[in-house]
């Protein structure tokens, strides 16, 4: 027979920080410190150039300084605004490799001159040079230079659509690797006749190493049709200047960008050093030592945030005491509202529509790895059977709220936002459902 529940305030924080504990478990586990341990076998040596872009991509500097000691680098990474700020106390800095910060997840100025930068830095390789790319989610805004014929204005534009339309990160990196001068392999081609070796951090679904970071590595399978072809699906109205010019493309009037066995990507080498599988590793682990049967990981969870909310919150609701499911993955969200929120908050707030009510001492937990959800400071939120009652005594309705895509403002009201600040590494989302023994 399941436990009543316990409604107050102590029990529901109590409970959520056991959520929060396996989450911190899986964060920790793809840390840029404990991820390079992987690659230290690579020929990493002598004077090296460095480019990187991402959410991961100061601590990954700073491990790569440290773990290659006998190496000499120089170059430079971007991270997102404020990241330079809230790196770790506990870490050294990186000493030779110079930090920027870019717009994200817009674009802006400071992306493009990014992006512009690391260009630069590949052009100057040499033969016998090695340039090292760090690469992790968040790339794709951070290093955003139009191509030839389009503006900055036009690249903000079309991303701001294709946030707000749904768009999986395959569609979206498809389309913004046709719009860029160093996505989609044109950043290794520019290093051409260098070596490059790309180290990177998976924030995308099946760990394409042509979809992490928009590829600029890598030869790119998607063509000008299939750039084009997702625009038409997702209804989007671009702005004139890109529509003619995917028109082009598509005509043939302009060149594609670099394809997989293409001779001027010969020489780059592309390791993958974390992904979302061994964040679910970490957590199932930790669920384990904390005395929890997990009797189910879903590995690639994906589609509309609030419909995978309602889904994990049905298989919560038959779980018994001390059982544990754990998820990963990134859901979408389609904009209809004009509330504040992110993909993982809105799905917590969507389970606790669900379980409403239940009699059992259940959680469910759901956060971004990199510690940030949508245009919030919150990673994403924790919600338990008394949510809906704790939201509607706050004077805010959770159905309303959902409807308006404004999870944010009422996990706030009943204290159940998950915050982490940055985390200083992106492998998608995790997410945890728990009953309590």
């Amino acid at each position: 027979m399941m436990n009543e529940p316990q409604n107050s305030d102590l029990w529901a924080s109590e409970f959520g920080f056991v959520a929060k504990r396996i989450f911190d478990a899986a964060v920790d586990s793809v840390s840029a410190h404990g991820i390079f341990e992987q690659a230290t076998d690579l020929p990493i040596f002598g004077s090296c150039r460095v480019a990187g872009a991402g959410k991961a991509a100061m601590t990954m500097a700073a491990a790569l300084e440290q773990c290659f000691p006998k190496a000499s680098f120089e170059g430079e990474v971007v991270v997102p605004h404020g990241y330079i700020d809230s790196f770790p106390d506990q870490l050294a800095r990186p000493k030779a490799i110079n930090v920027s910060e870019g717009g994200h997840p817009i674009p802006n100025i400071d992306s493009q001159c990014a992006a512009e930068r690391a260009l630069s830095v590949a052009k100057n390789c040499r033969r016998n040079e090695t340039l090292i790319v760090l690469l992790s989610g968040g790339a794709s805004a951070l290093w955003s230079a139009p191509i030839k014929g389009l503006s900055m204005q036009d690249i903000r534009a079309v991303n701001q659509m294709l946030l707000q339309s749904g768009a999986d990160i395959h569609q979206l990196n498809t389309i913004r690797k046709h719009l860029s001068a160093i996505k989609g392999g044109r950043l290794a081609e520019a290093a051409w006749p260098g070596h490059v070796v790309t180290l990177a951090v998976s924030d995308v679904i099946g760990d394409d190493s042509s979809v992490i970071g928009s590829g600029p590595t890598v030869g790119d399978p998607t063509t000008w049709q299939d750039a084009t072809d997702i625009i038409q699906r997702l209804d989007l109205q671009l702005p004139t200047e890109v529509r003619q010019y995917l028109q082009l493309g598509v005509e043939g009037s302009l060149p594609d960008t670099p394809k997989p066995n293409a001779k001027l990507l010969k020489q780059s080498v592309f390791r993958l050093l974390a992904s979302n599988t061994d964040a679910l590793k970490a957590a199932e682990a930790a669920a384990q030592n904390m005395g929890y049967e997990v009797v189910s990981v879903y590995h690639d969870v994906c589609g509309e945030a609030r419909n995978v909310g309602t889904a994990m919150a049905r298989r919560v609701l038959r779980l018994k005491p001390s059982q544990c499911i754990i998820w990963g993955g990134e859901t979408t969200v389609t904009v209809r509202g004009s509330g504040k929120g992110g993909r993982n908050q809105e799905l917590a707030l969507a389970a606790a529509c669900v379980l409403e009510g239940a009699s059992l001492d259940a959680v469910l937990l759901s956060g971004g790895t990199d510690g940030i959800d949508g245009p919030t400071d919150a990673a994403g939120g924790w919600v338990t059977p008394d949510t809906v009652t704790m939201a509607l005594a706050a004077g805010v309705d959770p159905y309303v709220a959902l409807e308006a895509n404004d999870a944010y403002n009422c996990l706030s009201a009943t204290n159940q936002l998950l915050i982490t600040g940055p985390t200083h590494t992106n492998v998608m989302d995790v997410g945890i459902g728990l009953v309590a023994s």
